[in-house]
C-alpha cells in the first residue's frame, strides 16, 4: 500500500481528474449537470463568486489550515472571495451554514462529521438553489442531501489499508483511538482496520481537547492489556499523544495514525511512527472551490454521481522527507 507522494496533484486537478485512492471508480471528465440541481448564476469568465467553506474544526486545527489554505488559493486563483468557517459543535456548524444561506453566497463546501445534524441546514441551502459539496465526512449521505458531490477519501477504504499496514508489520492485538464522540468517519476506521488485520481490534474514547488525558489513558490500557501490539490514532496530535504514552509504558507496539502534520512527518523519519494515512486535505479544500467555480461559470459537474477521492496514500519512512519540503509551505 506505500505510495510515492504525487506532488500535489495539480496537474491532474486542473485538468479535473480526481484522485483516486482505491475507493469507488469515478467520473474524471465533467458532465452536464443533473435535473433538479441548483441553477448556476451568470458569472464573467475568469472569475467571481463568493464561497463559504464550513467544516467541523475552528480554525487553528493542524489538519484543517491545510484544507484552508487550499481553499483560498483556488479562491486567489478564480478571482473569487472564499471565507472559512468550523466549529466541532455540530448545532453551531448548523448555524453557520444557515447564515451562509442567508447571506446568499454563491456555493457552500462542508464536511459532515454528523451528518444527520447538518440535514436540515444543508436542505435549506439546497432548497435555496445553492450548490454543495460535502469534503472529508459523510460520503455516504453527501447525494442523498443534494451535494453536487463530495470530495475526500472513503474511511473504510483507508481503514482497510491501515489495516493492512499493520498486519504486515506483525501486530496482532489493535488499539484504535477514538477522539470524537459521534463521527462516524472514525469509527469507519476503526472497521476497516479490522476487516484486514485478521486479528482483534479494541476501541479506546479519548477526548482530541485534551492531549495530556489522552497520552494517560492510551498508557494505561497498554499497561493494562500486554497484548496490545498496535495503536492506530486517528488524529496526527493523537498520534503524538500515543507516542509519548507508548514511551511512558516501555511498550514496543507498533504506532499507525491517520493524517499529517509536521511532528508526525518527524515522528515516522524518527522511526517512531510506522505511516500515516494521507488524503492530501490540501485538496479538499482546492477541488471544492474549483468545482463551485466551474459550475457557476460553465454549469459544469465533477463525479459522475459518485465521490472525487483524494486519497488514501501513505507516508512512510521512504518518502516522509519528500512530504516534509513539501509541508513547509502549507501544502501538506
Amino acid at each position: 500500500m506505500k505510495r510515492t507522494p504525487i506532488v500535489l496533484v495539480l496537474a491532474g486537478a486542473l485538468a479535473l481528474a480526481g484522485c483516486s485512492g482505491g475507493g469507488a471508480a469515478q467520473s474524471a471528465a465533467p458532465a452536464t449537470a443533473p435535473a433538479g440541481s441548483p441553477a448556476p448564476t451568470a458569472a464573467p469568465a475568469g472569475g467571481g463568486g463568493t464561497y463559504a467553506v464550513i467544516t467541523h474544526a475552528a480554525p487553528g486545527d493542524s489538519f484543517w489550515d491545510v484544507v484552508k489554505n487550499g481553499a483560498e488559493a483556488a479562491g486567489k486563483q478564480y478571482g473569487a472571495s472564499v471565507t472559512y468557517q468550523g466549529d466541532g459543535d455540530a448545532a453551531k456548524q448548523s448555524q453557520l451554514i444557515d447564515q451562509a444561506v442567508t447571506q446568499k453566497v454563491d456555493g457552500i463546501v462542508v464536511s459532515m462529521a454528523n451528518p444527520d445534524a447538518l440535514k436540515e441546514s444543508i436542505g435549506k441551502a439546497v432548497a435555496a438553489r445553492i450548490p454543495v459539496i460535502t469534503v472529508n465526512s459523510g460520503l455516504d449521505r453527501s447525494k442523498e442531501f443534494g451535494a453536487l458531490t463530495h470530495v475526500g477519501q472513503s474511511e473504510d477504504v483507508a481503514g482497510r489499508g491501515a489495516g493492512e499496514q499493520l498486519k504486515a508489520a506483525g501486530v496482532t492485538k489493535l488499539l484504535c483511538v477514538i477522539h470524537e464522540a459521534g463521527n462516524v468517519g472514525l469509527d469507519q476506521r476503526c472497521k476497516g482496520a479490522e476487516q484486514t488485520l485478521g486479528g482483534s481490534v479494541e476501541r479506546l474514547q479519548v477526548d482530541v481537547s485534551n492531549l495530556a488525558d489522552v497520552s494517560s489513558k492510551v498508557t494505561a490500557k497498554i499497561q493494562s492489556d500486554q497484548a496490545i501490539n498496535g495503536v492506530l490514532a486517528l488524529n496526527p496530535a493523537v498520534a503524538i499523544a500515543a507516542r509519548d504514552a507508548l514511551k511512558d509504558a516501555g511498550s514496543q507496539a507498533k504506532l499507525g495514525t491517520f493524517d499529517l502534520s509536521g511532528d508526525v512527518v518527524t515522528a515516522i523519519k524518527d522511526g517512531e511512527v510506522l505511516f500515516a494515512v494521507d488524503q492530501q486535505q490540501y485538496l479538499q479544500g482546492w477541488l471544492p472551490i474549483t468545482f463551485l467555480h466551474l459550475y457557476k461559470s460553465n454549469l459544469n459537474t465533477v463525479g459522475g454521481g459518485l465521490p472525487v477521492n483524494t486519497g488514501p496514500g501513505f507516508v512512510t519512512k521512504d518518502n516522509a522527507e519528500q512530504v516534509a519540503k513539501l509541508a513547509e509551505s502549507g501544502t501538506r
